[in-house]
């Protein structure tokens, strides 16, 4: 994971996000990154992962939260 410069890219925001504006978005990068911000503070840079880090991290989160 690294933090990466901001770039005009599409970010999609999460089906999960909170009504109340806690949201993650997420785009894939032109350096083949994949991109995660805080939607709240868009003008911070973002977290970038590579392809196989990210599904890692989706991979963990998911089994994390598990009944």
């Amino acid at each position: 994971m690294r933090s990466v410069t901001r770039q005009y890219i599409s970010w999609k925001r999460s089906s999960y996000s909170a009504a109340n504006g806690n949201c993650v978005e997420v785009a894939r990068l032109s350096s083949g990154y994949i991109g995660v911000r805080d939607s709240k503070n868009a003008a911070l840079p973002a977290l970038g992962f590579t392809p196989a880090g990210w599904r890692a991290f989706i991979t963990q989160t998911k089994s994390s939260h598990r009944p």
